[in-house]
């Protein structure tokens, strides 16, 4: 008899009772906005910015209100303007490539190697087209730090990364977030800490994060920012800096500071499903999992294999097969985009051209959240109908 599976891949856990206390704090007193503070009152997201600069290692922090609001802050904040250039990976989301185009600049893509990383040879040989490098973390998989950071200062090439998938894993024992100039995050109800919408910018720079806060919407009152540097830092900035609003509001800070202090159990529990799923899926002829360095502690909220070289139709009836069976897998193949699932070659706004050696590798992405709402059974039964499907499909093609 065929496992049937009945979960819900979007269903998150319920905020705890903690946050929802605190959260009924904030909505009894009223004081919602980030800068409304009684005397002697140091509000719900400057603190959370205090929080997660010293779990992170950080001279500073901003909370803003999305991970792609953070991404552009970034940008404009070490300087990019309108019409400059911006590397960036070739797989990744829509908002990482929004960030870019949406202050007028130009992204340029960098290829994706089969463990779902950036190339760091296309990356050597594109260096000299840009400035910047906005580096996804994309599905949480981390390239070689090390390596890419020797590249990039060679060229003088500043990186902001976008570890809205990496919250809490690291490099060699470095946070995803602390090689760069800038680290940006996400708290969106998808990512390792739950706002519904939202996000962090740290950095070490004073001048850069003087220009984040003021962009952020900070007005005169950048004080306030227990987590920022010194009021000196602002004075040649505060008048030449446009204001963006986009702060984050103590309400959602209320709810993220005890799902902070959780985070290294999280992410553990997370990597726990992953290796259910991995174990069972690693055997699987015509099924490529992706290799994980040692050097990577990654943090798995999500599974990510390939089925490199099927053709179109033969991953699509897998597709069809296992959601049969209630287990929703997005492929990155496809020609035009479904839900998140879009990619380089249908983001009109940014310009490319082909590039056959990510096709191949982008053409055979599979992925699936793993929501922490599944036991290790539940990973167990969706790895199976996996197995099962691809099994099937490869039998039937070879």
């Amino acid at each position: 008899m065929k496992d049937i599976f009945y979960g819900d891949f979007t269903q998150q856990e319920p905020i705890s009772d903690e946050g929802i206390d605190a959260a009924l704090a904030v909505l009894k007193h009223g004081r919602l906005h980030r800068y409304n503070e009684t005397e002697g009152e140091v509000g719900e997201t400057a603190l959370l910015e205090l929080e997660f600069a010293a779990q992170m290692g950080a001279k500073y922090c901003l909370a803003v209100a999305s991970g792609g609001y953070a991404l552009s802050t970034a940008l404009r904040a070490v300087g990019v303007k309108p019409g400059d250039k911006v590397l960036t990976n070739v797989f990744t989301l829509a908002p990482v490539p929004g960030a870019i185009a949406s202050i007028g600049a130009i992204p340029i893509f960098v290829g994706v190697t089969e463990g779902l990383v950036i190339d760091l040879k296309d990356l050597a040989s594109k260096l000299d087209q840009a400035d910047v490098l906005l580096l996804s973390h994309m599905r949480g998989h981390i390239v070689d730090m090390v390596a890419l950071m020797k590249l990039t200062q060679a060229y003088g090439v500043t990186v902001i990364e976008d570890c809205a998938h990496t919250m809490g894993a690291k490099w060699d024992n470095v946070w995803s977030g602390r090689s760069g100039v800038i680290g940006c995050y996400s708290s969106q109800t998808y990512k390792h800490i739950n706002s519904g919408e939202g996000g962090f910018l740290i950095c070490d720079d004073d001048e850069t994060m003087a220009r984040a806060i003021i962009l952020s919407g900070s007005y005169m009152i950048y004080g306030k920012h227990r987590a920022g540097p010194p009021t000196e830092t602002f004075k040649e900035l505060k008048l030449v800096t446009p204001n963006i609003s986009g702060r984050m509001d103590n309400l959602r800070a209320a709810i993220l500071r005890p799902q902070l202090r959780c985070l290294e159990s999280q992410c553990e529990a997370w990597n726990e499903r992953y290796r259910v799923v991995n174990s069972a899926l690693a055997q699987v002829p015509g099924l490529t999992c992706v290799v994980r360095p040692h050097q990577e502690h990654f943090v798995a909220s999500s599974y990510q294999f390939l089925l490199l070289d099927w053709s179109g139709d033969a991953i699509c009836e897998i597709l069809d097969a296992t959601k049969s069976r209630g287990v929703e897998l997005k492929w990155f193949g496809a020609s035009n985009p479904v839900g998140f699932t879009s990619r380089y070659d249908s983001w009109e706004y940014a310009p490319s051209e082909p590039m056959p050696a990510s096709d191949r590798v982008l053409h055979g992405i599979i992925d699936m959240r793993l929501p922490l709402t599944f036991s290790l059974d539940d990973c167990s039964t969706v790895a199976r109908i996996i197995c099962d499907e691809v099994s099937r499909a490869y039998r039937n093609t070879n």
